[in-house]
């Protein structure tokens, strides 16, 4: 579940106030990693902790909000590819041992409407999919259990990435505080549209299959 907007800012402030204690490089690192380990498919808060930290940037002199970014960028490429990777070693069952461990992020309904996003739309799913909480971590293991070319793959994940992380810090550190809430709404927005595309991809399935 993406937290609501009072949720999202207090842990944001929590975050903030931690990553003012610690020297600016740890905090290049902790973005990166964090963000890595949500794209490899572990549901962690990467977007609160980039935002955090690009808010951080915005107050702190010392941390440079391009660094903040580049991290960013190169935990979202590097972590998506190494999902893909374990999607590929081990196939569709890596969902089934993903949502044993983690149900509210990989149940079957779930799994199954992102499936559907990525069946429709391809390399734009995994180019949009950065920008919706649910998508950006299940991108790497779905592009590779559905046969994506690693290629397109590696094209559409830098891309989105790079605009991600790019324009999530860009927008925090210009626009300060403020951003903390439309980023939240954003992304609920990004998820409804994306879930009635599903929908809409379903039900016109069925009526195809229905008039043969």
């Amino acid at each position: 579940m993406w937290p609501t907007t009072s949720v999202w800012r207090k842990i944001t402030g929590v975050l903030t106030e931690w990553l003012h204690t610690v020297p600016p490089l740890l905090v290049y690192v902790v973005v990166g990693l964090v963000v890595g380990v949500e794209s490899m498919g572990i549901p962690l808060p990467g977007e609160v902790v980039l935002v955090a930290a690009a808010l951080m940037a915005s107050h702190h002199d010392g941390v440079s909000p391009l660094w903040v970014g580049v991290a960013a960028s190169a935990g979202a490429i590097i972590g998506d590819s190494i999902g893909y990777a374990l999607g590929k070693r081990f196939g569709p069952r890596i969902f089934g041992w993903a949502g044993e461990r983690f149900p509210r992020h990989f149940s079957e309904d779930k799994v199954g409407r992102a499936r559907a996003v990525f069946e429709k739309y391809g390399a734009w799913a995994v180019f949009f999919g950065r920008f919706v909480a649910l998508l950006r971590i299940l991108s790497g293991p779905l592009a590779a259990t559905m046969g994506m070319h690693y290629g397109k793959f590696l094209l559409a994940n830098a891309a989105g990435g790079i605009a991600w992380a790019g324009g999530t810090t860009a927008a925090v550190y210009f626009v300060g505080e403020a951003a903390e809430r439309y980023l939240a709404e954003f992304s609920w927005i990004a998820l409804v549209v994306v879930l009635v595309a599903v929908v809409a991809f379903s039900v016109r399935g069925r009526l195809r299959r229905s008039r043969r």
